[in-house]
């Protein structure tokens, strides 16, 4: 059904959408990329697929010839709302336009069950509309699986173990409720404009069960004081939790002298309960 939509840049070319640098937006042509990521995403046929950023619409028009079943593409850009009205003609019925800022649209509320969030993530909300999917509650959340792309460094910091430099808040929070991992790749040639780094595409799918019990907000709040003085030993940076270190690292079978990259993901939801418990 695509085909019968005119070229990406011609659309671009037609609406002046020049990507903007303070939106975050870098464009994906690319149709067989965006065929890709859509394919990535797993089967569509019978979900919805909440999309963040769908700019002129590459990835949109890809997730709707693989067959979802209807796509919410949510678009702060007033500019590209007319370029999405054209691909929601071309598919009748299919592609819902929320014209809106992300991170205050409750997206729950707009698509039906099941569905899959698939997007080309806008570099500057990425991270925090990560965390607060991860935060979700009640869990098993209303989403099937989230296929999402960032930045390279941020993407091996979702998947980063414990002990290494990209460990931290990131990888705590997406592995604590999530099996995340890193796809593929893609060039930053792939993208109009060419952002200075390479991008990935990331898998994060929902567990059933978390890792470890933990009130998801301590939790939050535990691995931002532990990381937010990272060269610190914990008995220094949990001080900050108003709380007694020692009696929390020692819930958690931690030693005061390590540091938090060094805690696997079950011991920092100890140190949740922990905090939970003293107030």
């Amino acid at each position: 059904m695509s085909g019968a939509l005119p070229p990406l840049r011609e659309v671009i070319a037609r609406h002046g959408l020049a990507a903007r640098k303070a939106l975050g937006q870098n464009f994906l042509l690319d149709l067989n990329l965006t065929g890709r990521i859509a394919r990535a995403a797993g089967a569509l046929e019978g979900y919805d697929v909440v999309e963040i950023g769908p700019g002129p619409g590459g990835l949109t028009r890809a997730l709707l010839d693989n067959g979802a079943r209807r796509v919410i593409a949510v678009e702060r850009d007033t500019r590209c709302i007319a370029a999405l009205e054209e691909i929601a003609a071309a598919y009748p019925g299919r592609l819902t336009i929320v014209e809106g800022d992300a991170l205050k649209t409750d997206m729950a509320a707009l698509a039906a069950r099941p569905t899959r969030i698939v997007a080309n993530l806008p570099y500057n909300i990425a991270t925090p509309l990560l965390v607060g999917w991860l935060q979700t509650e009640p869990w098993p959340p209303w989403f099937s699986s989230l296929t999402l792309m960032f930045q390279r460094e941020v993407a091996e910091r979702i998947v980063a173990a414990p002990g290494g430099k990209a460990y931290g808040r990131l990888a705590v929070l997406a592995q604590w409720r999530t099996s995340p991992r890193i796809l593929f790749d893609v060039d930053r040639r792939a993208f109009t404009p060419p952002p200075a780094v390479m991008s990935s595409v990331v898998e994060l799918v929902p567990r059933e069960t978390p890792l470890a019990t933990a009130d998801p907000r301590a939790l939050e709040t535990v691995v931002a004081a532990a990381f937010g003085q990272r060269r610190k030993m914990l008995r220094a940076s949990l001080k900050s939790l108003g709380r007694d270190p020692a009696a929390m690292i020692e819930a958690a079978g931690a030693s005061p002298t390590q540091r938090a990259e060094e805690l696997t993901v079950e011991q920092f939801c100890a140190l949740a309960r922990a905090y939970t418990a003293g107030r």
